[in-house]
């Protein structure tokens, strides 16, 4: 396993970077792009990146698919599997050399939640039938997203993990957004936390990306069993699993901003970020 503490030539001092267990938080000027690229190009990984694109989702395959080709560990191996009901939706794009799309067939869904929820049950299925003899790294990512800048080597680890953009400045952990019934499965205690995860970016070795996945889609079941749902699905699970199994590496909100949002002086690159939407109209059955 190859270990970078990405801090060790260039710092910021307007953010923290290094967490409290003592690894990477990686924010533009604290690594040099061109080293730590040739550092793991020498090692040829394997990346496999999931997206689901299930009913009018399809739509945003092409801008994903291209800025993706344009920014997304370019000159590394990279395989995008895209989940989808609707195959003959999916686009062609000139792809870059050791790169390629794998269509992964799957069922509708009737509401957005089992868009979310079901997503982990086909990624764990397909993971352990065929990605994992594929890649060497998997992402997951949200869609509706498009690259604008970078997005390189300094993002691999064992388990990457993304601050979510609208509470990476909280320092107050009982208002972040975790999931406060004890009957879930997400639970976290009052007093608990060491930060918000987006659900929407996350990557890491194929095999801890694994037991992740499966541990998401296996709470999730346990909560249907119990009749609840967590507060933010996926979310809320992947939060409780990284509360308990920290990160390797936390990226920051460079990694996943929305254009919803005004960009503050600390972010001083948008790598990808999430496209305004009418959720209403691209969502399943309305968005409810």
């Amino acid at each position: 396993m190859v270990r970078l503490f990405l801090g060790c030539f260039f710092r910021r001092t307007d953010v923290n970077t290094v967490t409290n267990w003592n690894v990477p938080l990686v924010w533009e000027g604290t690594f040099d792009p061109a080293l730590i690229d040739d550092m793991y190009k020498k090692m040829d990984p394997r990346v496999a990146v999931v997206v689901f694109a299930v009913g009018k989702y399809t739509r945003f395959l092409k801008n994903f698919l291209d800025s993706g080709e344009k920014h997304f560990l370019i000159d590394f191996r990279v395989t995008y599997y895209i989940f989808t009901d609707n195959e003959k939706d999916v686009p062609k794009i000139e792809l870059g050399k050791g790169r390629n799309i794998t269509i992964i067939t799957v069922p509708s869904a009737m509401r957005w939640q089992d868009v979310v929820l079901g997503r982990m049950k086909w990624a764990t299925i397909i993971i352990d039938k065929q990605i994992r003899d594929e890649a060497d790294y998997l992402f997951m990512m949200d869609v509706d997203s498009v690259f604008h800048n970078r997005f390189g080597a300094e993002s691999l680890s064992q388990l990457s993990a993304v601050l979510h953009r609208g509470y990476y400045k909280n320092t107050d952990r009982d208002r972040f957004p975790y999931e406060r019934r004890p009957e879930s499965k997400a639970y976290i205690p009052a007093g608990e936390g060491d930060y918000y995860y987006t659900a929407a970016v996350w990557g890491g070795y194929m095999e801890d990306m694994y037991r992740l996945v499966r541990y998401c889609y296996e709470q999730s079941e346990e909560d249907a069993k119990n009749k609840i749902e967590a507060v933010w699905q996926e979310e809320s699970h992947l939060n409780r699993y990284l509360l308990y199994n920290k990160p390797t590496k936390v990226l920051s909100p460079e990694y996943l901003w929305s254009d919803y949002d005004q960009v503050p002086s600390d972010i001083k690159v948008v790598r990808i970020s999430q496209l305004v939407k009418n959720y209403a109209e691209v969502r399943p059955n309305g968005g409810n």
